[in-house]
């Protein structure tokens, strides 16, 4: 990161930062009994950590780029003047959450006029996270160490890797349950460390494959750069860089052709 910086990296250096702050506040909540879970119009679970930590994303993004636009899950769209919009997830795995599983994430993306420049994954409860700008390399750290390149796994078959997915389910729910069976079969070992904790498995070499048949663009907005920085890549299961097909599968690159050609 020692290029010069760009408004692009300069939104990422803030993107790292408040994604720290807002997963800290989700720490005040975590396997705690001080909130309550309620359910939104899609049954999906949803708490107060939730939305003050977006709420904290929100307002920091306001304070220092005012221009930029801010899609996120819980609260309104914020429109922009800037051609820049933020991404943000407060809780990723809001599941896993609820039930004092320390994989859920605090994600922040940002896009420039519709293209995925920079995200940040970070896992609050294990003090780790991954980030990307386009151009600059993909970093994971760990705790207070110093930020280390990112890089996929060199694994080149799904006989020798391992595919993870945030919910077996949702491949029902899709309508894809073979999808998921043959990725099953073809993979040396399958697990559920899901949402976007598997995303970052997959970009600091621990995976070779994560897929979700269902997401939603505020579950995959830091993705492509962080994967593509990685070495790897993002896409849908037609092989394209998007993270609006509502589905996604990143690999390490090099299982890419194979897993593509076990979701067709």
């Amino acid at each position: 990161m020692d290029q010069p910086k760009s408004e692009t990296t300069a939104r990422l250096e803030l993107a790292v930062e408040i994604a720290r702050e807002a997963g800290l506040l989700t720490l005040e909540y975590f396997n705690q009994d001080n909130y309550r879970v309620e359910r939104k119009a899609d049954d999906s679970p949803v708490t107060i950590a939730d939305r003050r930590a977006e709420e904290l994303l929100r307002n920091r993004i306001a304070d220092v780029f005012p221009a930029d636009a801010i899609l996120g899950e819980e609260l309104d769209d914020r429109a922009g003047t800037s051609g820049y919009r933020w991404i943000v997830d407060p809780i990723d795995g809001t599941k896993s959450f609820i039930h004092g599983v320390p994989i859920y994430a605090t994600l922040v993306a940002i896009e420039h006029q519709g293209k995925s420049m920079a995200g940040v994954i970070r896992i609050p409860a294990l003090n780790e996270a991954v980030f990307a700008a386009v151009g600059h390399g993909a970093w994971h750290v760990v705790g207070d160490a110093l930020p280390r390149r990112a890089r996929v796994s060199e694994c080149s078959r799904l006989a020798e890797g391992l595919f993870l997915t945030s919910e077996v389910k949702t491949f029902d729910e899709a309508g894809r349950r073979d999808a998921y069976d043959r990725l099953q079969s073809a993979a040396r070992l399958s697990r559920t460390w899901g949402d976007a904790y598997g995303y970052l498995l997959v970009a600091t070499g621990r995976a070779e494959l994560m897929a979700d048949a269902i997401m939603e663009p505020w579950d995959a907005g830091p993705l492509p750069p962080i994967l593509t920085e990685a070495g790897g890549t993002f896409t849908d299961w037609q092989g394209q860089t998007t993270i609006y097909s509502r589905q996604g599968v990143a690999t390490n690159g090099r299982v890419l052709d194979e897993t593509l050609a076990l979701l067709r």
